[in-house]
This record gives C-alpha cells, structure tokens and sequence, in this order.
C-alpha cells in the first residue's frame, strides 16, 4: 500500500502520549542503528532502545519524543504505532533534554526517598520486635518460654 501520509500513535501503559495523523516522515533508531520510515514503509516490527523518536508534519517541523525502549510497529505502509513504557513529548531537543533529566531527577529523589522510608520502617519493627522479645520482666530466658 503506497499510502500519502503516516499516522503515528505512541503510547504507555498510563496515556496515548502521541496521536498524529498527516506525519511524512519518522527517524528513530533500534540496536541496529538509526532509520526512517516514510509513507509506503513495508510492515515492520523492531524493539526500540531508550532513544529520541522525531517525526515532521504536514508543515515540515520537527517534533520529538523521548522513549524509554520499547516496539515499533509498522503496518499497512501508513500506520506506525510504539508501544513503550514512558514517553516525554517536547518541541525542540534542547527543553526535550532538559525536561527528561529533570524527569529523570524527580524519579531518582522520589526512589531515595521510598528506600529510606521502607528502611526506617524496617528498623522500627526490629525494634518493636527486640523490646517485645526482650528480657522477660519475671528473670525468665526468653528461650524458657518457648519449652
């Protein structure tokens, strides 16, 4: 099928972060390396690394998205659709970077901050636990309790 125009769809589990229809042309790149794909493209499917996807509109912009890997599917020479687990969208590849690290950061804190909340947690069972299996306030082993 020889079709004038792409569509693409990219989406996570959560959103369809990208619905465009009028795309003429998609660069992006797998382990293989970096390709594009143009309205007539064969049916192709390929696993994607964390990379930028760009496509141009009818107006010739560019657009970009970042992607944390995923599948790219083409079908029918005008239908492109990514599968991915995240997806940031942006105008130029200057704020683009700049929103991703920024993303990437608050990901990274909010990570921080979840492992030293499950380890205070953890040190407060322990805890709990040593002062409810202590000493027996009768002079008892501990070891006593359980023959």
């Amino acid at each position: 099928m020889n079709a004038a125009a792409l569509t693409l769809r990219v989406t996570t589990p959560l959103a369809v972060t990208v619905d465009a229809a009028g795309v003429t042309s998609i660069r992006t790149e797998d382990a293989s390396g970096g390709f594009g794909i143009r309205p007539g493209h064969a049916d192709f499917l390929t696993v994607l690394d964390a990379s930028v996807l760009r496509w141009r509109g009818a107006d010739q912009a560019w657009q970009y998205c970042a992607l944390r890997g995923g599948i790219l599917r083409v079908s029918d020479g005008a239908k492109v659709e990514i599968a991915c687990r995240e997806a940031v969208t942006g105008d130029d590849l200057a704020s683009l970077e700049a929103l991703v690290k920024k993303k990437s950061a608050d990901q990274s804190d909010a990570a921080r901050r979840a492992r030293a909340e499950q380890t205070r947690l953890h040190t407060s069972a322990i805890r709990g636990l040593m002062q409810r299996l202590g000493p027996n306030p009768d002079g008892k082993d501990l070891a006593e309790d359980f023959r």
